[in-house]
């Protein structure tokens, strides 16, 4: 099973009547990590009105949120749900907001830590991490034109490549591709090129897509 997460640690700041809200997101592991992240916002912005933060784990399946003063609803929860509907995970979500002194009200506020969390997921970039294999594969000259053509077609990702007596390639297979890439090479070689998998992994696919 693969998951998606954020590429880097980034923030914006989004106005909206007056109120300032600075939103940060930073890819976290475990809860530790995300509590850490969420004390060093609030370090930052101590004469902040509020600093709102929703995050997901994979470590036990752990979700929390928080409204930190607004209204109920308003704030942890349209933060926690831009995280859910870009199907992000190990990634925590801090907004916080200076009052410009205008009264957004309960839809004004959801929607200002909507559109606040739905900016910064966008800039810091979306991670596909899916499970893989980290393959070697071994063939004679006469095979590498024929097996680079069809390669592209199970998505791999091409990690070196050496030309000495004979092609050595190093590529990440995604899991459900590696049976059939196998099968596929033995045939096209009549057994004659040698595929072997090494660990298991994740690594980000996004430009795959």
């Amino acid at each position: 099973m693969g998951y998606k997460t954020i590429r880097k640690q980034h923030n914006i700041t989004f106005t909206e009547r007056r109120s300032e809200f600075i939103a940060y997101i930073c890819p976290v592991k475990t809860n530790d990590e995300a509590v850490d992240f969420i004390n060093s916002i609030k370090a930052m912005h101590r004469k902040a009105t509020h600093n709102v933060y929703a995050y997901i784990l994979r470590e036990n399946n752990i979700t929390r949120y928080s409204d930190d003063g607004e209204p109920q609803g308003t704030a942890g929860v349209p933060v926690l749900d831009i995280l859910q509907k870009n199907g992000l995970t190990d990634v925590c979500c801090v907004v916080t907001r200076y009052f410009g002194g205008i009264l957004l009200g309960g839809g004004g506020l959801v929607r200002a830590y909507s559109t606040s969390a739905k900016l910064v997921v966008e800039d810091a970039g979306i991670l596909d991490m899916c499970e893989c294999y980290r393959t070697e594969i071994h063939m004679d000259y006469n095979m590498y034109s024929k097996v680079s053509y069809f390669l592209p077609q199970y998505e791999i990702k091409e990690l070196s490549s050496k030309f000495e007596d004979e092609v050595f390639m190093e590529v990440l297979v995604k899991e459900q591709y590696f049976e059939p890439l196998r099968a596929k090479l033995i045939d096209v070689s009549n057994g004659k090129i040698d595929i072997e998998k090494s660990e298991k992994l994740f690594e980000d696919f996004s430009e795959m897509a």
